[in-house]
């Protein structure tokens, strides 16, 4: 199996944490010294391991931004 290049190029954010001290993140990552994307992905402390992710491009990212906005909205009407 070859090995996955990645730079983690900017950290946005924590979105959880396990017991295990494993976090789901939001960064800002260069896969194969591609152009940075956005990922959402669990990872080990230090960033030794990383679970399955998704990848998002900008125009991924505005479109789930907004779905989750309106998904939001409708949780604090049910509310």
């Amino acid at each position: 199996m070859s090995e996955i290049n990645y730079e983690i190029i900017e950290e946005l954010g924590v979105l959880s944490e396990s017991k295990s001290g494993w976090t789901k993140e939001l960064n800002k990552i260069s896969w194969s010294g591609r152009a940075p994307k956005y990922d959402i992905r669990d990872w080990a402390p230090e960033h030794e391991k990383m679970g399955k992710g998704i990848t998002l491009s900008e125009e991924e990212l505005r479109n789930l931004c907004e779905l989750l906005v309106r998904e939001v909205k409708l949780l604090d009407e049910e509310a």
